[in-house]
This record gives structure tokens, sequence and C-alpha cells, in this order.
């Protein structure tokens, strides 16, 4: 009896002590709507309103875009300074892409590799986006982007010896065709584990930014791939530590067989961005003026600021997703 009482007067002088508490921390937290930095690790805003955010009430991030619909220059739009001889290159590595892409498809169809994934749709992302980067900027694939080999250098011989799993292949012919790695040309190897490229990137650029490298880590992946948690995990960690990183999410419309609309509910992958603190832009990924300026200016605000900066490019996966993929089974293709 004697040891309850005792345990209730504690109890009691405990409760009085939190509630003295709890009344020391009404006086001192902010009672207006004015920012407090420091609450919940972060900043916050007090309201006496009990709202809850809806989304549909947000505008849509617009897709920013240079050429209209016939490939004209828009009315007002100013194209990025562009040399001729550029514009020529460019135009060769997306035509050399097409072409190099039919081959190995058919090479595939008639048993000669096991395995090939094309680029068909995606060429003006891929290689827009790569040649507005610097050689310094290395660079973390996915497994759609050999425009991004082929534009540091990448030759068809290096392309072919590593498809058909030849002794002259990078890996020795140990991986499967479309996983490419270019040490010489600043590229890191292609994985097959989706999304596994994005978080290595991300500590790729933590480790240059403590050298004091102006330079940027890129990290490409698509649409379905952004499921993944390592996506997420990355885009809060490089904006966290401030990771010069470029987040360049292909947009293609499909995950193998699983469309947008039934990937997410929300606004694109762009809207996850801002969520993170992450500067963002959505571009129209099938018009390369817009994608070589978009990722121009993304690599200059990422240097300057040390900061992680992300990009939607809103492209169409022409198609199959692989060799192993029939398409027809579950979208109209148009003759």
């Amino acid at each position: 009896l004697l040891y309850t009482i005792k345990f209730e007067e504690l109890e009691s002088k405990m409760s009085l002590k939190a509630m003295r508490h709890l009344a020391r921390w009404n006086c001192i937290r902010p009672k207006s709507s004015a920012m407090a930095s420091g609450v919940a690790g972060s900043a916050a805003v007090y309201t006496d309103s009990l709202e809850f955010t809806n989304p549909k009430s947000m505008p849509q991030i617009p897709t920013y875009r240079v050429l209209d619909r016939h490939g004209s220059i828009k009315k007002g739009n100013v194209p990025p300074s562009l040399s001729a001889t550029l514009l020529v290159e460019i135009y060769k590595k997306m035509l050399l892409l097409s072409k190099m892409d039919k081959i190995l498809l058919q090479s595939q169809r008639q048993g000669r590799i096991s395995f090939y994934m094309t680029c068909s749709g995606e060429e003006a992302a891929v290689i827009g986006s790569a040649a507005a980067l610097q050689e310094s900027d290395t660079v973390f694939t996915q497994y759609r982007e050999v425009g991004v080999f082929l534009w540091r250098g990448f030759t068809l011989d290096d392309v072919m010896n590593q498809c058909f799993s030849t002794h002259k292949d990078n890996t020795k012919g140990r991986q499967m065709p479309i996983h490419y790695s270019a040490r010489e040309h600043n590229i890191q190897c292609v994985s097959s584990t989706l999304a596994t490229q994005v978080p290595n990137a991300v500590g790729y650029a933590y480790s240059n930014k403590l050298k004091n490298k102006k330079s940027v880590t890129v990290a490409y992946f698509g649409e379905g791939a952004a499921s993944e948690g390592d996506v997420h995990a990355a885009m809060n960690m490089a904006a966290v530590l401030r990771c010069p990183t470029l987040f360049i999410c292909r947009n293609n419309g499909y995950a193998i067989s699983t469309s947008t609309k039934d990937q997410y509910f929300g606004d694109g992958i762009a809207a996850r961005g801002a969520g993170y603190g992450i500067r963002t832009v959505r571009v129209d990924g099938n018009d390369l003026f817009a994608v070589y300026q978009a990722v121009t200016t993304a690599r200059e605000l990422a240097v300057s600021e040390s900061c992680p900066v992300l990009l939607e490019l809103m492209t169409y996966r022409v198609g199959h997703h692989s060799t192993s993929d029939d398409s027809t089974a579950y979208r109209y293709v148009g003759s």
C-alpha cells in the first residue's frame, strides 16, 4: 500500500512537470502564421484554418517546348545557339542510332544475339541531352541510352562487340546484350536492376562535391523506374546533401506493358521533385531544341548552386519494350 501511494505521488509530480513543460512550450511556440524554422526538422507555417491540400486545385506543371507540332520555332521562342556543325553532328548521331537499332533488332530476330532494346522515338531526348553535357560529367544510364554512349565516342564496333559478346567487349562478354560500359568516356556500366544507378549517381556526385569538382553527375531512368524506392531515396539524399546531380527521367508512356495512367495518379514525375525540394522542369522530349536548352540550363544551375535538378522528358516509346515484349498485346500500333 505504501509503495502504491508513493508511486501515485511520483506519477502526479511527473504529470505536473509535463504540464509545466507543455505550458512553457505553448508560450514560446509561434502563434502567428509567420514562418517558423526548426520545427520537425523543417520550416513550417502555422494557420488556424483546417484545410487539406487538394492536388486537383494545384496547377499542372507545364511542358517546355521551343518547336510547334509542325517542327517550326514557335512565335516568340528563342532556340538555343547551336552551330551548324553541332546540329549536323546531332542529326547524324540520331540517324545512326535509329539505323543501328533496326539492324540489331533484326539480328536478335534471326537468333544472332539473345536480346535487344531499341530507342525508337526517344532519339531527341537521349542525344539532345547528351550533347548538352560536358565530358567531365559522369553518366549513369539505365538501358535505353545507348545514344549517350554513341555521342561520347562509343563506336559501332564497341556496340557490336558488347551485343555479340566477343572477347573485345569491355566486360569480355560476361554481360548480357545492351549492358554497355565505357570508363574511357566517363559512363558507368549499365545494370539490369531498375533504378540502382540513381542512388549510385548521387553518391558519386557527393564525392565530387567534397573534392570541389565543377561537374555534375547524371542519372537517367524511365518513369517506370521512378516507382522504385531507390529513386525516392536518391532524390531526398541529393536534396539534403546538395549534390550536383541531374535526374533525367524519360517518360515514354509505358513501363513495359503498364501505361502511365496505371503507374501514378499525380502530376507525373516532375511533381515529385518539388516535394523533395528539388528544382524541376518538364520538357517536350521530342523537341531537340527544348531538351538541349533545358539540360544546358539545368547543368549550369547544378554546378553554380551545387544542387540537384530533375528533368522530366515527355516522349514516346515507339517500339516494343524489348525483344521479349509484344506491345501489340496492350496498345494499338498503327500502320
